[in-house]
């Protein structure tokens, strides 16, 4: 029985180990079941060294057991923290590919990170853990290609609407606007223009009559955003 309790107490000792590392933050190190498995090998200890051997044996079990308790408490306390990591992660990936309008410029990349992380969150709040990862990073993967536009291409959306000017300085009219790349990229569209201004025209049925200073909408069509008022200053992305 003398030499059956140094052992118990090396064993534990030995096996708190790696669950004791500086990595491991001590709010979770130091935990309910630690700290009771830390009183009963105390009392082992004092039992022992009292002579009370069967008393120190039962306290080095028990002190085990709460060993046992706390290395789970601490794993699933770090996988927690793993997940909430991740989330995190990917939330500030997102916020990212929303400031540089990777809505509009990759809205295929956008919206599976979009679907993962809507996921990742759903398995945090199931506790399903190593899904919650899994998804959170597939976040990362699904946004790694996004980047900012390269330098003078607005961030912003593109224009929504359009001042006409003069024919004799940029040929206005609904063929040559539609195929503007910040408008459609293809003249052929020029009747989707016509159809949402002809009651800003002055004849309705007439698409090759149109004034300059007249103000021309811009309806998005592929779920492109749109905002604002065309500026001959601002460089913008091509409509795809």
């Amino acid at each position: 029985m003398k030499r059956l309790i140094p052992v118990l107490i090396i064993i534990l000792i030995a096996g708190s180990l790696p669950l004791i590392a500086q990595s491991v933050p001590p709010s979770i190190r130091n935990n309910h079941y630690f700290l009771e498995s830390v009183r009963f090998a105390n009392l082992a200890n004092l039992a022992f060294d009292e002579g009370d051997y069967l008393a120190s044996y039962r306290f080095s079990a028990e002190s085990i057991y709460f060993a046992n308790l706390s290395d789970e408490y601490v794993l699933l306390q770090l996988k927690i923290r793993e997940a909430d990591d991740a989330i995190a992660a990917a939330r500030r990936r997102l916020d990212f590919a929303e400031s540089v309008n990777a809505q509009s410029r990759y809205p295929g990349e956008y919206d599976s990170a979009q679907s993962f992380f809507t996921q990742a969150r759903n398995h945090r709040a199931g506790e399903r853990w190593d899904d919650a990862i899994y998804a959170a990073n597939q976040v990362l993967i699904s946004l790694a290609g996004i980047s900012e536009p390269p330098a003078g291409i607005a961030l912003l959306m593109l224009p929504a609407e359009y001042t006409v000017r003069p024919w004799g300085v940029s040929a206005d009219c609904f063929w040559n606007i539609a195929g503007r790349p910040w408008v459609y990229n293809d003249p052929w569209k020029w009747r989707i223009l016509y159809e949402a201004n002809r009651d800003r025209i002055p004849e309705p049925d007439n698409p090759n009559l149109i004034h300059p200073g007249m103000i021309m909408v811009i309806p998005s069509i592929n779920g492109e955003q749109r905002q604002g008022m065309w500026n001959i200053n601002t460089e913008y992305p091509t409509f795809r």
